[in-house]
């Protein structure tokens, strides 16, 4: 991890970058339509407890695993506990990551980006599908659950506070 370190603050400075077991992944910039997305999600955990306590749902936030993979997910979670404790230089690990599906990405990808997060501690894993206007809900790397229209989508027990209707999020 450190030398990708050294290798991102030399010359990384003009993307976003993951790294996995060895692997450089340049993380596309967001698109205009995912930008939406994120604004109605960010705005929404803006009218929760865990925003009134401090913590934040914030984008590109890296989200360390282990020793040789650091994710970036499209928005993270992190408890202000978290966020106070990097002042120590510790990393952080989201225990809810929301990964909005990209035209590059292959099935294996994100099964492996799930397995990431998981790997990690997360505790809940959200992968928004624009295309099918969906949201497959992964609560294990082995379990997941799809949800479209007007089903009530919720991100307990993390944040038993933080739900919508899918169909308003592609609204």
């Amino acid at each position: 991890m450190a030398e990708f370190e050294q290798w991102e603050r030399e010359y990384g400075h003009d993307g976003s970058y993951e790294f996995v077991r060895g692997r450089i992944i340049e993380k596309k910039d967001v698109k205009q339509n995912e930008f939406f997305l994120i604004r109605f999600l960010t705005r929404l955990f803006a009218k929760t407890a865990a925003y009134e306590r401090g913590d934040e749902l914030t984008p590109e936030m890296d989200s360390y695993v282990d020793s040789v993979r650091k994710r970036r997910p499209d928005l993270a979670y992190f408890t202000l506990e978290q966020i106070e404790d990097t002042r120590t230089g510790n990393r952080q690990k989201t225990r809810f990551a929301i990964e909005i599906l990209s035209d590059s990405e292959s099935y294996q990808d994100v099964l492996e980006k799930v397995q990431d997060y998981f790997d990690a501690g997360a505790e809940l894993v959200w992968y928004v599908i624009p295309e099918h206007k969906k949201i497959t809900v992964y609560t294990s790397p082995d379990f997941s659950q799809a949800y479209k229209g007007s089903e009530l989508i919720s991100a307990a027990p993390v944040l038993p506070d933080f739900q919508f209707r899918v169909d308003e999020l592609f609204a």
